[in-house]
């Protein structure tokens, strides 16, 4: 497309909006038909190497905004030898189908806690989060995945999955989003609070006497507005992204499971690309991703406020409270290490950087 004025090409924007796939006469079944697409065929298209980037955060988070310098970046840094495309708030399907699909290869690049291996490579689960509580601050995430550990999760996750951790970006610490005000654990009791897909979630919230109600990610919304759930866990930004103060007024500050999100590169697509091009791939994520962790920090707070901008009660948890929380799921890090002897020796290697 060329301006009308000067006649130069106007350069085209790779993010899309679910209201414009669906303006542009792409449905749902569509939309479902493509993330399934292999890309294997695309590998060689004309504008260059296609990289299709699909993921589930909010529009105008953090993550989804590092993900969209990402695509530029790409796009022009490798003068048009990849072309990159970037889908995001679950445009190219759920969390669990976008992570299945950076491991097989029908999408190339996507965003996941580790916690999301807990099948396959529980060790890696470990540095997700899992259990909860296992990060004491943000300098205690960034001695584990900034240095030598996170080396190696990215290493173990290549070997067991086929999906290469490039770089990691965060959402930060989560949080109890709820219709009814919970300030202590007798208040929790009974909340039915949707949770990932994973046993360790589960198992977490169980312990602290909840009732977990696994749903997929953009089920939420609906889900706490017809009842199915009366609260959810979630980050300040996905919270306000995803509009779903406004089905639940309350928010307990809990700080009780901070989430990394791996940058998750598909490894067979990674490694058809030149030399040159992998750098490239690799150290702008490096760049870009950092960035984005320490904008998620920075805006962390006024994120918050605009919850609370919102009517969004905030109720914080007492030292005493805290603690109560924290001992009732202490014992899931023994049970959780049990898996292996490596997510044993992966919890206490964490757990001694704090």
């Amino acid at each position: 497309m060329k301006n009308a004025k000067t006649g130069r090409p106007v350069r085209q924007k790779n993010h899309f909006t679910r209201r414009g796939v669906i303006k542009a006469g792409l449905g749902t079944a569509a939309m479902a038909t493509l993330a399934a697409t292999p890309l294997v065929g695309t590998a060689l298209a004309a504008k260059g190497v296609e990289f299709r980037i699909g993921h589930a955060e909010a529009i105008g988070s953090p993550l989804t905004e590092a993900f969209e310098k990402w695509t530029n970046v790409l796009n022009e840094q490798s003068d048009g030898r990849i072309h990159a495309l970037h889908f995001p708030a679950g445009q190219l399907g759920n969390y669990t189908q976008l992570i299945e699909g950076s491991r097989i290869g029908t999408i190339h690049a996507t965003a996941g806690g580790p916690d999301t291996e807990e099948a396959v490579a529980p060790e890696i689960a470990a540095a997700g989060g899992a259990p909860g509580f296992i990060y004491a601050n943000e300098e205690h995430v960034d001695r584990v995945l900034q240095g030598p550990l996170g080396e190696e999760i990215s290493r173990i996750a290549r070997e067991k999955t086929g999906v290469e951790f490039v770089a990691y970006g965060e959402v930060g610490f989560r949080h109890v989003l709820s219709k009814e005000p919970v300030t202590n654990l007798d208040e929790l009791k009974g909340l039915k609070v949707r949770v990932p897909e994973l046993k360790i979630w589960i198992d977490f919230w169980r312990k602290l006497g909840a009732n977990p109600t696994p749903l997929p990610y953009g089920d939420q919304y609906s889900a706490l507005s017809t009842g199915v759930i009366s609260g959810l866990e979630a980050d300040f930004f996905s919270i306000k992204g995803f509009q779903w103060y406004e089905q639940a007024k309350h928010l307990t500050l809990s700080y009780h499971w901070f989430l990394p999100k791996a940058i998750r590169v598909n490894g067979a697509w990674l490694d058809a690309l030149p030399g040159d091009l992998q750098d490239l791939v690799r150290s702008s994520a490096t760049q870009i991703f950092g960035e984005q962790r320490q904008a998620n920090r920075d805006n962390a707070a006024a994120a918050l406020d605009d919850l609370k901008a919102e009517g969004v009660a905030v109720h914080e948890l007492s030292a005493e409270e805290k603690a109560r929380w924290v001992q009732a799921t202490d014992s899931l890090f023994e049970e959780f290490g049990q898996k292996s002897p490596e997510t044993a020796a992966m919890i206490a290697n964490i757990r001694a950087l704090a």
